[in-house]
């Protein structure tokens, strides 16, 4: 105790031992931080989407259902969801047209897998407002949205009207010849 100034109290008996203070400062500390960290995490938990809107992800399709020239109504995500298996002239059609001037320019070849070119899978919402195309409506072969008069190909590439982009393709992929797998 020599090296001390006076009067300063250092020691065990003082609690002037740094490393055991040390400890039960980090211990209150990571106590303090689990509590905090337990109460807090049923409110973050709460946050994440709910068993029902995560099924509603993605859906499985079964492409067998739909012939040659139809097209199939699948709600998903609380929209309609186009899913077309187009005829040769629709496809022919569709590739003929990639250099036609449009509002939003795509190939036909970008809309649709590689391999796939029968299968056409679109959103099916109006990119205007929203509205739910027909299929078979317009000058171009494909869905025309009577609301306002937006007209799209049988690649779902918006030719005429107010509606400023083409129908949405939604992240899909094939799972066999007979079943997709959209989301």
């Amino acid at each position: 105790m020599a090296d001390t100034a006076v009067g300063a109290k250092t020691g065990p008996e003082h609690g002037g031992d740094p490393s055991r203070r040390d400890f039960i400062y980090i211990a209150t500390i990571a106590a303090a931080a689990g509590g905090a960290a337990s109460l807090a995490w049923p409110f973050i938990d709460q946050m994440n989407p709910s068993a029902d809107t995560l099924a509603l992800a993605s859906i499985e399709f079964d492409l067998s259902k739909v012939a040659s020239g139809q097209q199939v109504t699948v709600k998903w995500r609380g929209k309609p969801l186009f899913v077309r298996n187009r005829t040769a002239a629709e496809i022919a059609a569709a590739v003929k047209d990639d250099g036609a001037a449009m509002k939003d320019p795509q190939k036909d070849a970008d809309r649709v897998k590689p391999g796939k070119a029968q299968w056409l899978v679109l959103i099916g919402s109006c990119t205007h407002l929203g509205c739910v195309p027909t299929f078979g409506g317009g000058e171009y072969g494909g869905w025309f949205c009577p609301c306002h008069g937006s007209v799209y190909d049988t690649s779902g590439r918006i030719r005429k009207g107010p509606a400023p982009l083409n129908l949405a393709v939604p992240e899909y992929a094939f799972l066999s010849d007979t079943k997709v797998k959209i989301g």
